[in-house]
């Protein structure tokens, strides 16, 4: 067998396993190598292949000799091996770019610094309502390339990070769905926005006159990108803040969508009946209403899923009511823009739990939000310092916590009547907890045992 059937996969986890068992599949020989520990499920599965793997190690004479390297989103190009690679000129492209190789399904791909996974889940869950045999994949969900070697979907909604996006070349969106562009991962990005912006940009990349692409047209960071690119694939817009002539828009407390293709009439929907509230998801609900018209599906499937969707567990999700407080799990919420978010959406007196492995946030955008909505700050971390820094004129209250039950009790104490405990930390997780799912997990737990 060749070097040139020699692929490598760097990262075991959910992409990176099926990933080598889709290269298998199609008749590569492939070496898996993670430089941490991998995951029993995933030894496991590797095994079964009979799939050669090393862990908490880079063999570089094992993957240096590969024709391709199929590397985790996970894994920065500052990585040594991957540096060692490029000077090889080896060939580095994403599990996606890899599957997309092999799957003639429509791909729908959802990018954007925040929502995309509401996006994504609303979109997935109205396609299969429709009937439509689809898959659920990228950032979320089971590998995409690990369906398209078992499983015979006919539609793939894809949630893509800017990660991923970076190691994809050839691959095409059918129709790409960007939701908005703020500060996220700069440190990954020479801390230049229009890198960052140039990277979620690359959805439309390849893309034909035949193909879709959905966009806000309220987003500063889009717009600018939108002036310096030519787009020849068919645009459709979406907006809170102006009519636009096709796309969607709001009319009073109506959202309208309409594609102007002939024998399809508009949509139109009462934000009332939508199931995800908020300003913010009114655009999530907008790009996945205008996804499901471009696939023709009837207005009354449309309607009847945007209204009966429900959140993924971690994403202002509501736990519970206890003496007339809500107490809202929002542990997804990694960067200052989802923290953001989440505040905007609140009615009234929010306490917020906030803190964790800090990437460098800036604080400032939330400082209006905070002034007009947070009565007190409960901190969740090893290191709020910073947390201190910039709120201390804005509330009166600022504690430091170091787990998540003494959190909730602290929160339950600070609250009354009719207020809101909502956690949403902006940072990662991994100075407390293993990770988000457990963050989230353990403050539900707190909040059930008050």
């Amino acid at each position: 067998m060749g070097a040139e059937k020699y692929i490598v996969v760097l990262g075991a986890g959910e992409s990176g396993t099926g990933a080598a068992l889709l290269a298998q599949k199609e008749g590569f020989a492939v070496f898996v190598s993670d430089f941490g520990p991998i995951a029993d499920q995933y030894k496991k599965e590797l095994e079964q292949a009979g799939i050669p793997f090393e862990e908490n190690q880079h063999t570089e004479d094992r993957i240096l000799t590969a024709a391709e390297v199929i590397k985790s989103p996970g894994i920065p190009d500052k990585a040594p091996i991957i540096k060692k690679l490029i000077e090889k000129n080896v060939s580095i492209i994403s599990e996606i770019e890899f599957a997309a190789r092999y799957t003639s399904a429509k791909l729908i791909c959802i990018t954007g610094s925040n929502g995309k996974t509401t996006t994504t889940m609303l979109t997935y869950y109205i396609l299969q309502n429709a009937g439509l045999n689809v898959g659920l994949a990228g950032n979320i969900g089971k590998s995409f390339a690990k369906q398209v070697a078992f499983d015979d979907f006919e539609y793939y909604v894809l949630e893509i990070s800017s990660f991923m996006l970076d190691n994809m070349y050839s691959f095409k969106a059918d129709i790409a769905v960007l939701l908005n562009i703020t500060p996220d991962h700069l440190d990954r990005y020479d801390y230049k926005m229009e890198n960052y912006s140039d990277s979620k940009f690359r959805i439309i990349q390849n893309q034909q006159q035949d193909d879709v692409f959905i966009y806000c047209a309220d987003d500063e960071e889009i717009k600018k990108g939108l002036a310096k690119r030519r787009i020849i694939s068919k645009a459709y817009p979406f907006s809170i803040e102006k009519s636009l002539e096709k796309g969607a828009f709001l009319q009073g407390d109506q959202i309208i969508i309409n594609l102007h293709h002939t024998n399809q009439e508009s949509l139109t929907m009462s934000l009332n009946d939508l199931a995800l509230q908020g300003k913010h998801n009114i655009y999530n609900s907008m790009a996945s209403g205008i996804v499901a018209k471009v696939l023709e599906l009837r207005n009354e499937t449309i309607r009847e899923s945007m209204g009966s969707f429900t959140n993924i567990e971690h994403r202002l999700e509501h736990v519970a009511k206890i003496s007339g407080i809500d107490f809202i799990n929002d542990s997804k919420a990694t960067n200052v823009n989802s923290t953001w978010y989440a505040l905007e959406s609140m009615p009234g007196d929010v306490v917020l739990i906030l803190g964790g492995v800090d990437k460098g946030n800036d604080y400032g955008m939330l400082k209006d939000l905070v002034k007009s909505k947070v009565k007190s700050i409960v901190c969740l971390g090893k290191d709020n310092k910073r947390i201190h820094e910039a709120f201390e004129n804005d509330v009166e209250i600022i504690v430091n916590t170091f787990s998540a039950n003494e959190a909730v009790q602290i929160a339950y104490h600070l609250a009354k009547k009719g207020d809101t405990v909502l956690l949403s930390p902006a940072c990662a997780s991994f100075d407390l907890f293993k990770n988000y799912e457990d963050r989230g997990n353990q403050f539900k737990k707190a909040v059930k045992e008050l």
